[in-house]
């Protein structure tokens, strides 16, 4: 049964639904967590220490976090996918070009697919520089987020990088959730002025959230 909902177009649309409710929802949070960097270095390395004693005693050090990322890693895999497969299937079923070529659909609907891609490249390019410190400028000193946030806003490339995948990010989430509540039968004609305000809502202050880290460092506030 399972894999015959997987096969079905609505079954990949509602993974692809899902997936991104849960990753709107990790999102939120990680947003309001990054603006703890306004309170000082001391607050917002406690705040990423908190993090991985969350549940102790019960949970292991830092089990909860990998929990936590496991979760992420499956919901980002399976929007990715299901993405990509629906892709090829619109693709397949309209091999031949549009006679009319005048764009009847969003700005955000139109790059849906190459913000997808923007941001997969993003989340690499984020986890090798704050997590790994794989690509990180400086050095990188673990167990002390603010100043490698800090270090990472410093250089032009750097904000360059973050803001284009926040603006990408924007966009994404103004279609997705309105797409995602159609999916899972939230939508109505009473309803969809509410979702499509709510999801412009969400776009615009999760954007103006994560461009405030960068711009903080940016003028001087948080240094």
């Amino acid at each position: 049964m399972a894999r015959t909902v997987w096969d079905s177009t609505v079954g990949k649309k509602t993974v692809m639904a899902v997936s991104g409710l849960v990753m709107l929802l990790y999102l939120v949070a990680h947003m309001i967590g990054n603006l703890k960097i306004y309170f000082g270095a001391e607050e917002f390395n406690h705040y990423a220490h908190w993090l991985r004693t969350v549940g102790e005693p019960f949970m292991h050090y830092e089990w909860t976090l990998w929990l936590i990322r496991v979760v992420l890693v499956v919901a980002v895999v399976a929007h990715a996918v299901s993405a990509y497969q629906l892709s090829r299937r619109d693709i397949k079923a309209r091999p031949g070009k549009y006679v009319h070529k005048k764009a009847r659909s969003s700005y955000a609907t139109r790059t849906m697919r190459w913000g997808g891609i923007i941001l997969g490249l993003f989340i690499v390019w984020h986890i090798l520089d704050l997590t790994t410190g794989t690509v990180h400028s400086g050095g990188f000193e673990t167990g002390k987020p603010y100043q490698n946030v800090v270090d990472t806003f410093s250089t032009w490339y750097g904000n360059v990088i973050y803001i284009v995948a926040m603006l990408a990010l924007g966009l994404h989430i103004r279609h997705g959730f309105w797409s995602a509540a159609q999916t899972l039968g939230a939508g109505s004609r009473t309803r969809d002025r509410a979702l499509k305000t709510t999801a412009n809502v969400l776009a615009l202050l999760l954007t103006i959230g994560f461009v405030a880290v960068p711009v903080g460092v940016m003028t001087g506030v948080v240094s």
